[in-house]
């Protein structure tokens, strides 16, 4: 059984040392005192999108505690942030810090909104085109948490923005419209999956399944995916390379996830799809070697009963050469052009050599 390994993650603690002299303000706050608030950080982080470059504006972040309502009262600004982000370097595991230990009361932590500008674009096949926000959002995008804070703790808020979700491309008027897909988990309330998918050069995405939702990301330039925001549980883990390449999707099971923990599913090496070559020799009473160049190395098969069969051949396009025994008298034949398609047997029917 593969072992996982298992990285605790840990609850740091930011801890801040008053020195007191003859003259100290007596208003100064105490060690007692900044450990009765909780606080948060908040990072945003990218889902899969197949495209060149996505640019967002991030104005601010607000929050909402302790206020179950769903109107305008009751949000508190975070700080300004006034950024814009590519999206698309944030893959891999990679991240952006755009709250760092904002202090507040404890109590449950409701809503928190993002808010975007209006400088928000989207590179495709070199073109830079610009997303159009509709009006309902431009007030900001608001993402339930309902996530209890507890006093004297740092909780780690990652905004999972999944933009091939996001990006809705409109029928007949060509527009691009930005309609934010962002799911919220806090670093305590679920775990993480995150793996290395070899070989590189090419697009993997990694996804798994929750309840009626699926949670995605592609490998970075090396390798590396990180599944965030994944409930405890057992999950089967699903490695699909670029289609264009030939390569076979793979499944990781029974990967367990445990809360505030980073579940490590080690290298997962991908398979070549891979099909079989058959034909049958009509010479009598003759050994017959079939062989095929595959990488650099050759593959051999003998004949059996006049029949061959070459097995495990990656897709692709070969000749193949067909080598009587020594002494048979008869000449080496080669059939060249033989395709070689996933999870099928090409059949180059009856050969006579001659």
């Amino acid at each position: 059984m593969k072992a996982f390994k298992n990285i605790k993650l840990i609850l740091s603690s930011l801890i801040l040392i008053f020195l007191f002299g003859c003259n100290s303000d007596s208003n100064s706050p105490s060690l007692s005192d900044l450990d009765s608030m909780s606080r948060i950080s908040i990072r945003l982080s990218d889902g899969p999108g197949d495209f060149d470059n996505v640019y967002i504006e991030i104005l601010d972040i607000m929050i909402k505690v302790n206020d179950e309502s769903d109107d305008e009262s009751g949000w508190q600004s975070l700080g300004a942030v006034n950024q814009i982000v590519d999206l698309l370097e944030l893959t891999g595991g990679e991240s952006i810090l755009l709250v760092d230990a904002f202090e507040l009361p404890p109590g449950m932590l409701n809503q928190i909104r993002l808010v975007l500008g209006e400088e928000n674009s989207i590179v495709i096949k070199g073109d830079t085109l610009l997303l159009k926000t509709p009006s309902a959002q431009q007030s900001g995008l608001k993402l339930k948490v309902n996530h209890e804070l507890e006093p004297g703790f740092t909780y780690n808020i990652l905004l999972d923005f999944d933009v091939d979700k996001s990006i809705v491309i409109a029928g007949n008027s060509g527009n691009i419209i930005l309609k934010p897909v962002i799911r919220a988990s806090t670093l305590y309330a679920s775990g993480k999956i995150q793996g290395t998918v070899n070989p590189l050069g090419f697009q993997v995405l990694a996804s798994v399944t929750v309840v009626n939702d699926t949670i995605s990301a592609y490998t970075n330039e090396n390798g590396v995916f990180v599944l965030n925001g994944v409930p405890a549980g057992i999950y089967n883990v699903l490695i699909t390379p670029d289609p264009e390449f030939d390569y076979i999707e793979t499944v990781v099971e029974g990967v367990e996830v445990v809360n505030g923990e980073i579940t490590d599913i080690g290298t997962i090496d991908l398979e070549l799809k891979t099909g079989s070559i058959t034909g049958t020799i009509t010479n009598d009473n003759v050994v017959v070697t079939a062989s095929v160049m595959v990488g650099g190395s050759e593959v051999l098969a003998d004949t059996n009963g006049g029949v061959f069969l070459l097995e495990d051949i990656p897709v692709g396009t070969y000749t193949v050469t067909l080598t009587p025994a020594d002494g048979s008298g008869l000449a080496v034949k080669e059939e060249s052009d033989v395709e070689v398609t996933q999870d099928t047997v090409t059949d180059l029917g009856e050969i006579t050599l001659e």
